[in-house]
């Protein structure tokens, strides 16, 4: 089976991939912000059907985050940043909450779930322009509050292809939870959210009949081979790039570049609908 992958094709994913590894060194934020509007343009210019193809988007970013992540929760684990107790409690309702998300994309519009990606970057814009922290206001919840705050975090996870550290590093540092502990918690909490999203987007695309040649249910195995090799190599550079380049300011500049891919998607669910 040909899996439709030219090399015009490839450039573009080891652009993209170069491109969002590097900032998520830098920034440390997921790939996911990027990935998800850029890979949507990539496979509609490629032609593939508008009613697969943000979910396709949203369920191969999720897929690459299983490979970047593991070079993040080494790096931060020895440096003994890592809040492994907090994991072991989150980790389950994030398992659940990801297999969830993937049924919900499933089940939604094309469009709605671009309209719902277009707000999440929007707000995850805003909040990296304005930079302002949640202040510690409590304590972590015990187990039970713990397993729903996993579900809530995994299943808007799944929904964005993203890591979950837009909800989990404000919901620990809200909890008491230094920021340097909740950015590398959140770094180990990215690869559960990852590896159940996307079984749960294998096993919702898979009795599909209509998906293009290269996917592995909704997710899109080129697109992963490529984009996972090239970050994978870029992270650490933007990692030591971070040290000595004015991080403040390519936040707000990056906050600008995520205001315009909210846009791109906003579009992308007006016209498909």
């Amino acid at each position: 089976m040909s899996l439709g992958l030219g090399w015009p094709l490839i450039a573009e994913l080891l652009l993209l991939g170069c491109f969002t590894g590097f900032l998520a060194g830098l920034l440390g934020i997921g790939g996911g912000m990027l990935l998800v509007p850029f890979m949507t343009l990539v496979l509609t210019l490629k032609g593939f059907p508008d009613a697969n193809v943000v979910k396709m988007a949203v369920a191969t970013s999720l897929a690459t985050i299983c490979f970047t992540s593991i070079s993040s929760v080494r790096a931060h684990h020895g440096r003994d940043a890592v809040r492994w107790d907090i994991v072991k409690l989150l980790a389950p309702g994030i398992v659940i909450g990801s297999l969830l998300g993937a049924q919900i994309a499933k089940a939604l519009p094309s469009n709605v779930l671009a309209l719902l990606f277009s707000a999440f970057i929007s707000f995850s814009a805003t909040q990296m322009f304005i930079d302002k922290k949640p202040k510690p206001t409590r304590q972590l919840p015990h187990s039970g509050g713990m397993l729903g705050a996993g579900g809530v975090i995994g299943t808007l996870a799944a929904l964005v292809g993203a890591g979950g550290g837009f909800i989990s590093v404000p919901f620990m540092t809200w909890c008491n939870v230094s920021i340097h502990q909740a950015v590398a918690t959140s770094a180990a909490l990215g690869f559960p959210i990852a590896l159940a999203g996307t079984v749960g987007y294998i096993f919702a695309g898979w009795s599909l009949h209509d998906m293009p040649p290269g996917a592995l249910g909704f997710i899109y195995l080129p697109a992963l081979l490529v984009i996972s090799l090239a970050s994978v190599t870029t992270a650490p550079l933007g990692a030591r790039s971070a040290h000595s380049l004015d991080v403040g300011q390519l936040k707000r500049v990056f906050a600008g570049l995520l205001y315009a891919l909210a846009a791109y998607m906003l579009y992308k669910a007006l016209s498909s609908s």
